[in-house]
């Protein structure tokens, strides 16, 4: 049995993270667009952020999914 490939799809937030949800409800419904699914856990990074700048237009945070195509 061969199983499909996870990839990461994957999107840059960028300014204060009061907002971030709507970032990920953007992620979402690209992923839904596409015909994937998410496989596994959020990953997060904080490519700039408070503890570089205290200015929340600077601040970076990198949001990937790990998703699949659901059909071929």
């Amino acid at each position: 049995m061969e199983l499909p490939a996870a990839e990461l799809a994957v999107v840059v937030h960028s300014g204060s993270h009061d907002d971030i949800d709507v970032t990920y409800g953007r992620l979402g419904a690209w992923v839904v667009d596409h015909a994937l699914t998410v496989d596994g856990p959020v990953h997060e990074a904080y490519l700039a952020g408070p503890r570089d700048d205290p200015d929340p237009a600077t601040w970076r945070t990198e949001i990937g999914w790990p998703v699949f195509r659901l059909a071929w």
